[in-house]
């Protein structure tokens, strides 16, 4: 990920999970693709797909992870050195997602790769490899994260559906109205940048004349 989009809180990741499968000089390449946040859940992946094809030479894998792609790994599973995890880790680092950025993260790949009995040599391994992830990015489905401040907005039981429809028309983020005993409580999700809370404070008093006011809760994480 840029400079820019680490400060901008943004990253791109994988929606859920995904499989592609390319022949390559009689070699089966089975290449899965899935959302990962953590570097347990990528190795139980890797474990997963063992038992799922345990007939196969080789699990080969690579996987970034954190919204600054803080921790990166592969493994080449028996391959030769540098023929396989790395190809694998490039094809994701590389891969342009939004706007042509490259800031995919949070994803494991792992190739599953059936040996057809033709030698394809180092380089053979590596554009096999880099090719079997690069082809099932081609199909996956993506989606952006952003980093975002969520604040409870206060409002009356009468009021709250009138409130929640004005700010979801004005283009901010609602992520849920909550109905209590005295009253309801909106959440609302704003950008982490500079002026966003000030411009929504303007906002809402205009919304309530002025008999709101909103509470930050946290920072967070969301799915766009």
């Amino acid at each position: 990920m840029s400079d820019i989009d680490a400060a901008a809180g943004r990253y791109t990741t994988i929606a859920g999970e995904h499989r592609s499968e390319l022949e390559i000089r009689r070699s089966r390449f089975i290449t899965v693709l899935r959302r990962t946040e953590t570097e347990e859940q990528a190795r139980a992946l890797v474990a997963e797909l063992r038992r799922e094809f345990h007939d196969a030479r080789h699990h080969c894998s690579a996987f970034v992870l954190g919204p600054g792609r803080e921790i990166q790994r592969s493994n080449d599973d028996g391959e030769p050195s540098g023929t396989a995890g790395l190809p694998m880790l490039e094809a994701l680092t590389k891969r342009e997602t939004f706007d042509g950025a490259t800031d995919l993260s949070d994803i494991t790949a792992v190739t599953v790769r059936y040996f057809g009995g033709i030698l394809l040599g180092a380089g053979g391994l590596i554009r096999a490899y880099s090719e079997s992830v690069s082809s099932a990015l081609a199909t996956a489905p993506l989606l952006r994260r952003r980093r975002m401040q969520l604040y409870a907005v206060p409002a009356g039981h009468a009021e709250a559906g009138r409130l929640e429809n004005d700010l979801r028309n004005a283009g901010i983020s609602v992520t849920g109205t909550d109905y209590g005993a005295l009253g309801a409580t909106i959440t609302v999700a704003l950008p982490d940048t500079p002026g966003s809370i000030d411009l929504f404070s303007e906002r809402l008093a205009t919304f309530t004349a002025g008999g709101s006011t909103p509470e930050h809760l946290r920072t967070e994480w969301i799915d766009l």
